[in-house]
């Protein structure tokens, strides 16, 4: 079984699947292009691969209004132009394709299309999405909390020595494709929150202090990187604060241990890391 749903970012939705609107074909949920990236030396033969890069995917569905009544092509026709229309901008797909559902962000690349309907008493109509993000998502985000290290070595400082209280590292599992970008909150109070993904040695510090009615969001998506403190009904961007020695890491593929540790104020301050799982094809 599949079955389509677009939904425009004004909230309207359509479901292609039987009728009304029946799908008849359906290309680009699997295969995506990408583009190599290598490196020529001179006198040597071939190339040295470096990355392959995907290019957008392109999602093509034809399909057809089953009524057969004039008006109501006429009215299905209209819908179709209006929920799925260009200038709306990113809409939200979800695809249900035997017993798997993954959602993707795409735009129409043009107006539909319908073809003339010669003796066919159906409407024939043609739609394609451009989706510049080209994984597939699963439809809910994997959320963990984490609890924290507090440092506690000073100087100066006396016999015995605390260095710390530490709980047990988290490890979070990434079942997708890829890498994939995480969002973290943590609610104040709390003093120069480290996250740790110890998996590939990177790191976010946040170099301020938090507190107790603010919320401090790091987004790592490269589409939407951000650093931000949220209080009340007010947001303040503070990528200033970002260490500079520090990475916007995702989640590797697999398992990740993850380690989140401040300077003071961990009591009450936990951490939420939330992600969703990337797929290349469907």
């Amino acid at each position: 079984m599949r079955r389509l749903t677009f939904t425009n970012n004004r909230g309207e939705s359509i479901e292609f699947y039987l009728s009304p609107f029946l799908i008849e074909s359906l290309e680009g949920i699997g295969e995506v292009e990408a583009e190599l990236q290598e490196q020529v030396a001179p006198y040597r033969d071939g190339s040295i691969h470096i990355d392959a890069i995907l290019r957008p995917r392109f999602i093509e569905l034809e399909g057809s209004i089953t009524n057969i009544n004039l008006e109501e092509i006429r009215k299905k026709r209209q819908e179709l132009s209006r929920v799925c229309n260009p200038k709306l901008g990113l809409g939200k797909i979800t695809l249900e394709l035997d017993g798997s559902i993954k959602e993707i962000h795409g735009v129409p690349e043009g107006s539909v299309v319908f073809p003339d309907r010669e003796r066919n008493p159906f409407q024939p109509f043609m739609i394609t999405w451009k989706c510049p993000d080209p994984y597939w998502k699963d439809l809910q985000e994997v959320s963990r909390d984490l609890k924290a290290y507090e440092g506690k070595f000073t100087f100066p400082f006396q016999f015995p020595v605390q260095f710390g209280i530490e709980s047990d590292n988290t490890t979070l599992i990434n079942e997708g494709d890829t890498s994939a970008p995480v969002i973290i909150e943590i609610k104040g109070p709390i003093r120069r929150p480290v996250i740790e993904n110890l998996t590939t040695g990177k790191y976010m510090q946040i170099n301020a202090i938090i507190e107790a009615d603010q919320t401090l969001v790091i987004d790592t998506n490269p589409r939407n990187k951000r650093v931000e403190i949220k209080s009340g009904g007010e947001t303040r961007k503070v990528m200033g604060f970002f260490d500079h020695g520090g990475d916007f890491w995702q989640l590797d593929v697999g398992e990740n241990e993850i380690r989140y540790r401040a300077d003071a104020g961990i009591a009450d301050a936990v951490a939420t890391v939330s992600w969703q799982n990337q797929y290349v094809g469907i």
